[in-house]
């Protein structure tokens, strides 16, 4: 982010905030009506509008500490993102006349901010943390500690900052267990879900403490101003973008899936396909208030949008461990980069094209709301 911070842990609390936040694609059609930007670039904007009307310090007057998270409401929310949470009805017997009350598309989402925000705050000042970035430094601390001290290049371990984030805040505790007895789409098998009793899979997806860990990594690793973990066996951060882009593209295959209503979602996508392939790439053109509204895509239940993301998993899994076998000559230098490609540069090239080409960004995404953890 173009911003200057007083210091590291500035900087750092900022980007797990960030994490913490990084939901709201099921309001992505609203945001879009309301603001012409989308669920991430929103509340990218809600974190610079925090930062910005933030004193420095640990007090209620920093909406990034601790205390400020459990003093924020929700008329200050909708005030720094620029969207409103009230609608005019009108006043029954009385021709003419309206009414303005508490409403709207995006007050769900709103209080969906300010609930994180109070809740994790809450968990902070109870463990004694000034900020969510001083626990998170703390986490880097101990991943550190258990590397491998015999090895100079050694780095901290992912796996112990994320059982530290999942174990402590609800936000981001991104898991389930769904109904293991019905058929799922291709590409979901036993490396992400876990067979559990009465035929019951726990799915963990963990999207946003993944996001959160690899962000550290892309910010701070050129400077090493905080410990680096090690995300290149990490998997991928799956939300709404990556499966059903996956689904679109053919990789994902629904026709045969009996969980809920999935089979029938985006029955067009074979013909989508063979119309993107058949022509070169869109670029993007329209920005801000000229951008077309994006089409509301399928609205999934809890259990399905967890397939689909659990099957999204798992495909990029394949995908990469397809492309590492392909043979490519080595004076072939455009193609080398496919032997060490890993999972979140994947993940990361099929967000980047889902939000650069204007043809990818017209294809409908599923829709789950009511969510924090995407």
């Amino acid at each position: 982010m173009p911003l200057k911070f007083p210091s590291v842990a500035a900087d750092l609390n900022l980007i797990s905030i960030l994490a913490l936040l990084n939901f709201a694609s099921g309001y992505r059609v609203p945001l879009h009506a309301a603001t012409g930007r989308g669920a991430y670039d929103n509340i990218r904007a809600l974190l610079f509008s925090l930062y910005l009307t933030s004193a420095e310090g640990s007090g209620a007057d920093n909406l990034l500490s601790a205390k400020g998270m459990v003093a924020i409401t929700r008329d200050k929310v909708a005030e720094l993102m620029n969207i409103s949470i009230r609608q005019e009805k009108p006043v029954p017997g009385i021709p003419g006349v309206v009414m303005s009350e508490v409403g709207g598309p995006l007050l769900e989402l709103v209080d969906l901010i300010v609930s994180t925000m109070v809740e994790t705050g809450k968990i902070l000042l109870n463990g004694g943390y000034p900020d969510l970035g001083a626990f998170v430094l703390e986490a880097l601390g101990e991943a550190m500690r258990t590397a491998d001290k015999s090895d100079t290049g050694s780095m901290a371990s992912a796996e112990v900052v994320l059982e530290r984030l999942v174990k402590a805040f609800p936000a981001f505790q991104d898991m389930s267990l769904i109904d293991g007895t019905r058929t799922p789409p291709p590409y979901m098998d036993a490396r992400s879900p876990k067979l559990m009793e009465n035929s019951l899979i726990a799915v963990y997806v963990f999207k946003k403490a993944l996001f959160l860990i690899h962000a550290i990594v892309l910010r701070f690793a050129p400077s090493k101003a905080v410990p680096i973990p090690d995300t290149s066996t990490l998997p991928v951060f799956s939300d709404n973008v990556l499966p059903s882009m996956l689904v679109h593209l053919g990789v994902i295959g629904l026709s045969e899936c009996t969980v809920g209503s999935l089979k029938d979602i985006f029955l067009d996508s074979k013909d989508q396909l063979n119309a993107f392939l058949s022509s070169g790439p869109v670029p993007s053109e329209a920005t801000g208030a000229n951008k077309a509204l994006p089409k509301e895509g399928p609205h999934l239940s809890k259990e399905e949008a967890y397939v689909l993301r659990a099957s999204a998993v798992d495909a990029c899994e394949l995908i990469v461990g397809a492309a590492r076998v392909i043979e490519v000559p080595e004076d072939e230098e455009k193609q080398a980069w496919l032997r060490n490609i890993n999972l979140p540069q994947l993940d990361g090239w099929l967000w980047a094209v889902a939000k650069d080409r204007l043809d990818y960004r017209s294809l409908e995404r599923f829709v789950e709301t009511s969510t924090v953890f995407y």
